[in-house]
């Protein structure tokens, strides 16, 4: 197995409607999924954080309903989704508490990922599921979503969520097991790609247009995925789920591609967070705050001497020291309103201060970046989170 599977610590699973529905009965592949669950119980027994993408809700509810096949409305897709999202949570939370696992629903829109204050809410909401020992079932919350404000297809969905949490790999289960020069069974001179380094042109024109009866996706959106994925420090890997047990399978050797990653994801995000993002306002920090930033700790209010601007919780803001030296950027964890109150405070004040608990860190290390060095002096003391 690969290094970068030996070494992943979270992992986020990817699988489609084709993969979990009968195309003729429309029912749940029960016994299929049942080995796939008990692939994501033996990697959670090795210590590894599991978060399965899931597709299927409508699908399933449109059985129910008895839609005919075809293209769905809007409103009724939402219908349908709504009633199959129930028998979907419910054939998940049975699974894998047979197998000693709680299970979490998490529906997400794509302004959940894309406006920044929903996207921290919804990092926060499984990163402490994962603390938890819990594995979260995430899948794209069709019930709301309106044709303007929606994914589609739950390829990018898993693509944003992995970067979302800094998950080391996504696995994205197939109907086809890889990216192929051109189209498996039409073209008898296309050829699988094992690794891709790069998305060049020339591989994202292989892509071409290989889509299901039941997904909205094909290969195009993978290869989309596999372009944020990497880019956000994840690595990603197109394999096919038509077997049972698929991740023991691809953890055996299965055929598949690889999409690789350049750098680990704390990298990639603090990359974004230097290079991307424009500053909402500024942090002054005392000496002391500026030597634990250095030695690798989070920014808490206590450290905070003075602030600017009329930033949000989750904007970027600049940290500098007490001579105007950039020490820093990062996304604060307080609205400029809130965090004016809390500065030069300790962190077990806040909740009297404020009202309620919020988070110890003004600005977490995970969501920081140093980019220069504090002038030495004399150190005030102050406190510090590692």
């Amino acid at each position: 197995m690969k290094q970068q599977w030996r070494a992943a610590k979270r992992m986020v699973i990817k699988l489609g409607s084709s993969l979990l529905v009968e195309p003729e009965s429309q029912a749940l592949k029960t016994q299929w999924l049942a080995t796939l669950i008990d692939d994501i119980a033996a990697q959670a027994e090795k210590g590894r954080e599991m978060v399965i993408v899931s597709s299927g809700s409508v699908a399933l509810g449109r059985k129910k309903l008895g839609f005919a096949p075809g293209r769905l409305k809007l409103e009724e897709g939402q219908a349908a989704a709504a009633v199959g999202q129930i028998e979907l949570a419910r054939a998940y939370q049975q699974l894998l508490a047979e197998r000693g696992l709680k299970a979490a629903q998490v529906l997400l829109t794509l302004g959940d990922t894309e406006e920044r204050r929903r996207y921290l809410n919804a990092r926060s909401t499984i990163n402490a599921l994962l603390k938890l020992g819990v594995v979260p079932v995430v899948n794209e919350n069709d019930t709301v979503a309106t044709s303007e404000l929606r994914y589609g297809d739950n390829d990018r969905l898993a693509a944003r969520v992995a970067t979302m949490i800094s998950a080391d790999i996504l696995v994205l289960l197939s109907d086809v097991d890889g990216l192929y020069t051109g189209v498996p069974g039409r073209d008898p001179k296309a050829r699988h790609i094992p690794e891709v380094r790069q998305i060049t042109p020339e591989i994202a024109a292989m892509a071409g247009g290989i889509g299901t009866d039941f997904g909205s996706g094909g290969m195009v959106t993978k290869v989309e995925a596999a372009r944020m994925a990497t880019s956000g420090g994840t690595h990603m890997v197109i394999t096919s789920g038509q077997v049972e047990h698929p991740l023991q399978a691809l953890e055996a050797g299965a055929r598949s591609t690889w999409f690789y990653a350049d750098g680990d994801p704390v990298t990639a995000r603090k990359r974004w967070i230097a290079a991307t993002l424009q500053p909402r306002g500024v942090l002054t920090i005392d000496e002391g705050a500026a030597q634990a930033l250095l030695a690798g700790n989070s920014l808490l209010p206590a450290g905070i001497t003075a602030l600017e601007g009329d930033f949000d919780r989750g904007d970027a803001v600049r940290i500098i020291d007490a001579q105007g030296c950039e020490l820093g950027r990062g996304l604060a964890a307080y609205a400029a309103e809130d965090a004016a109150q809390i500065i030069g405070h300790k962190s077990s004040e806040i909740e009297a201060i404020l009202g309620y608990a919020g988070r110890t860190a003004m600005v977490h290390r995970d969501d920081m970046v140093i980019l220069g060095k504090a002038k030495t002096g004399k150190r005030k003391t102050t406190e510090t989170e590692s």
